[in-house]
């Protein structure tokens, strides 16, 4: 991925049965695959494709079962679109096998943690890699997160993660950074990262914000109660991001995030 004049919109794609936003609605491979080409015709970039919910509290899975839920999905779009894939996934394992299938990127909420060989996995695979800050784990992180000064502990902790990437040979042009909105962060934590994002983007890689459907715009508008009717801040969010520069946007709603990309365009020039 490159970073373009407008952030690139990467579609969500949830093989899951507990996703917070679609709640399984995909989880049959031939729905994520047919989800995938909707999105596809909606305008998006990239694909994101995950067989693993990390909403709040979410129950984790195992490798198989991981596996058996994305592959066939990736098979499917790598056989009949060029538009990139990412595989969603803390697990190296599943990683290496969404590669295979056709995948070319892997995003990774754990930033490498999760296994004592990530980092060499993911340089041995030679995908492109986003860096994701969590504070804790999904089970947890929402459970009272603290910090003395969000946006300088997100951003200590991704460089930090770049480096240990860098070391273990994956290339810098290859790494991306993703803040972390919405994993392990209150409502005000999560609008302080939002309105550093510029801070972000001048650390020098290209920055990946997935701001769509959460919980943060509860606080704002507290009728948003249902994911559903979070459209018009996930809007406003990524068009925030759009401003600071963030070279790609994760979201539910392909076809509307476009339209606001492109209308945006059109207004700036840019």
């Amino acid at each position: 991925m490159s970073q373009a004049q407008r952030p690139r919109v990467m579609g969500i794609v949830n093989v899951t049965p507990d996703s917070f936003s679609d709640g399984g609605r995909f989880f049959d491979p031939a729905e994520g695959i047919e989800h995938a080409r909707r999105l596809i015709a909606q305008g998006a970039d990239i694909l994101d494709v995950g067989g693993e919910s990390t909403r709040p509290g979410a129950t984790p899975v195992s490798a198989f079962d991981e596996i058996l839920r994305v592959v066939p999905v990736i098979e499917a779009i790598a056989s009949a679109s060029a538009v990139p894939i990412s595989i969603d996934t803390m697990k190296p394992e599943v990683a290496r096998a969404a590669v295979k299938a056709g995948a070319t990127i892997w995003n990774d909420v754990s930033a490498l943690r999760y296994s004592p060989d990530a980092p060499e996995v993911a340089a041995e695979l030679g995908c492109e890699v986003v860096l994701m800050h969590m504070l804790g784990e999904p089970g947890t992180m929402q459970q009272a997160p603290a910090y003395d000064d969000v946006v300088a502990e997100v951003e200590a902790f991704l460089l930090a993660r770049a480096f240990t990437a860098m070391a273990a040979g994956v290339a810098k042009d290859r790494i991306w950074l993703d803040p972390g909105v919405g994993f392990g962060k209150t409502t005000a934590h999560n609008l302080a990262l939002l309105a550093a994002l510029p801070r972000f983007v001048a650390l020098g890689y290209p920055i990946l914000l997935g701001a769509s459907r959460k919980r943060f715009i509860v606080g704002v508008d507290p009728s948003a109660r249902e994911a559903r009717d979070r459209l018009g801040g996930s809007l406003a969010a990524h068009l925030a991001g759009a401003d600071a520069g963030v070279a790609a946007v994760r979201v539910h709603d392909v076809r509307e995030t476009v339209q606001a990309l492109d209308v945006r365009a059109a207004i700036t020039g840019a």
